[in-house]
């Protein structure tokens, strides 16, 4: 797992730097664990896009996962470590020893031949799936369930980990990677370890091109446009809009709070995560 750089013999080369794919052991997937993916261009079910500047790219299979790492106590062994191009993060392909084969998310440090368990009876080692009541305090864990048996839900991306900070009654203290200190059940299951390919976030496109290749489109700001199309669109010479920041359709933006009430799992969370405005004053 590294970033790899080019000679700068053009712009694109300059700027742009892509992974080195070194644990990747497994070129093409395993076909019974795929499926079709129709892009959806930004688009909800009524047609309407709600996504802006999606559409394109290359064409995808989908990787079926297994978050839920529901086969329990028994053991499974590590096929091959593949590149998927749905997520940030590596994938394990698992084959059991009953036959059956299943996609996990990768960790750090878990290689092909390696042996691993889900279940209750399972040791507390890199890639395997135990509860949180069986998980030793200060281990490093992602793929968290938020609900028993209902899959992870919690850092799942790449280079993600949460800290098991405490426990207390049902519940475990978990301390997640925005500063967040939120309650689950200790019944929930969690993988030890942390999110393969940390070096995800390092990685610079270099180019428009590339960014078109993951189905991501130009993206014009505001300011750059007519007033018959933005509300900070217009005006002689370069103008900062000269209001603030709004959508589109003159919603405010940037800051402004549109919850209407209180979620049920408001009461599940201990602290609240640190803003980066916040962290700042802190600081002062």
């Amino acid at each position: 797992m590294g970033v790899k750089r080019f000679k700068p013999i053009t712009s694109t080369r300059r700027w742009g730097s892509v992974s080195t794919f070194e644990e990747i052991s497994r070129d093409e997937p395993e076909k019974s664990l795929t499926c079709a993916l129709k892009k959806k261009a930004g688009r909800n079910i009524h047609g309407r896009i709600t996504v802006h500047q999606r559409g394109g790219g290359h064409k995808r299979r989908y990787r079926l996962i297994d978050f839920k790492r529901d086969k329990h106590n028994i053991k499974g062994k590590v096929i091959s470590i593949e590149y998927d191009p749905n997520r940030s993060a590596r994938i394990a392909l698992i084959g059991y020893e009953d036959g059956e084969k299943r996609y996990i998310i990768a960790p750090v440090g878990l290689k092909v031949g390696d042996e691993i368990m889900n279940g209750d009876k399972a040791e507390v080692k890199i890639g395997n799936s135990l509860p949180l009541r069986n998980i030793p305090l200060g281990t490093p864990i992602f793929n968290v369930e938020l609900k028993p048996g209902g899959g992870g839900k919690i850092a799942r991306s790449a280079g993600t980990s949460v800290q098991l900070m405490a426990k207390e009654g049902e519940f475990a203290h978990l301390k997640l990677p925005s500063g967040e200190v939120r309650l689950v059940k200790l019944d929930c299951y969690a993988t030890i370890g942390s999110v393969s390919n940390p070096e995800h976030n390092k990685i610079s496109l270099g180019k428009a091109g590339r960014s078109r290749w993951l189905g991501i489109r130009p993206t014009v700001r505001g300011v750059a446009k007519n007033p018959i199309d933005h509300p900070l669109g217009g005006g002689e010479g370069k103008s900062s809009g000269g209001r603030h920041p709004v959508t589109p359709w003159g919603k405010p933006t940037k800051g402004l709070k549109t919850r209407k009430k209180r979620k049920y799992s408001d009461k599940y969370i201990l602290k609240r995560r640190v803003s980066k405005k916040m962290a700042k004053q802190e600081k002062r």
